[in-house]
Order: structure tokens, then sequence, then C-alpha cells
């Protein structure tokens, strides 16, 4: 199955950062291009749950996340649910005097025709979860 990690700086800072990459309730409204639905199940302290529709390139994901947060230095989402039922997404977020280093590491478990198509689609998930990620960048910094 697809994995891939990146290493990605930003200017701002790492609480800005933070705010934005774990803001999975605004998704829809920062970045509908990639988040075309999201509706919040259940929140309690540091967990949610929440119902995703997630655009990866001509994919488009119904899911349901665990998103874990431990403020302001990871967030990771669990997939509990639907056609990526299985997959993690680890953020890191190291403090550095320029800004922010952004560690993230995807495991992304696909089924049926996507799991198929994802054996010879790697690259292209892994460019288009790279979008999100300079989306979400670019959102921090202004």
């Amino acid at each position: 199955m697809p994995q891939f990690s990146f290493e990605k700086t930003s200017t701002a800072s790492r609480d800005a950062v933070y705010r934005v990459f774990s803001d999975y309730e605004n998704y829809q409204r920062t970045s509908p291009e990639f988040f075309p639905s999201i509706r919040i199940r259940s929140v309690r302290n540091n967990v949610a749950v929440v119902e995703e529709h997630m655009n990866l390139g001509d994919e488009e994901f119904v899911i349901m996340a665990k998103h874990v947060t431990d403020e302001p230095v990871l967030h990771d989402v669990y997939v509990i649910g639907g056609d990526a039922k299985g997959s993690h997404i680890q953020e890191q977020f190291i403090e550095t005097p320029e800004g922010t280093k952004i560690l993230v590491d995807v495991d992304l478990k696909l089924k049926g025709k996507m799991k198929l198509g994802g054996m010879f689609s790697k690259n292209r998930y892994q460019e288009n979860y790279e979008e999100i990620l300079d989306n979400f960048i670019k959102i921090a910094e202004n």
C-alpha cells in the first residue's frame, strides 16, 4: 500500500501551523477543494471522530477518521472506517529558529479497485497529499 513521508518547513510559529493542521472542524471551509464535506460525530478531550470526504487527485475518499491531538506537537489521524480503513497519518510539529519543521508520515490502506489503482498511483497520491500540506502551510503563514 502507498506509504510516504514528508518534511516541510514553514516560517509560521509552531502554534499557528499546529492550529491549521489540526483544525479538522474547518477543513471544509479553508480547503474545500480537498475536503468537500466534514461532519463531526463526537469530541472528547483531545479525541474527535469525524466523517470526512477527502479528495486526493481524481479520487474521493469517504472515511470515518479519529483525530488525536497533543497540542502543539502532534496530530494523529486514524482512519477507522470507510474507503481507507486502517490508514494512519501522523503529523509532528517541531519548533525551529526559522519557524516550524513539519514531519508527516502517511500509511494509506486502500480497498477494492482503489487498492489496485493505488499500486500504480503511489506517486499521484503522494503529490496530491503534498498539495494539501502546502495549502495548510500557506494558510498558517497568512
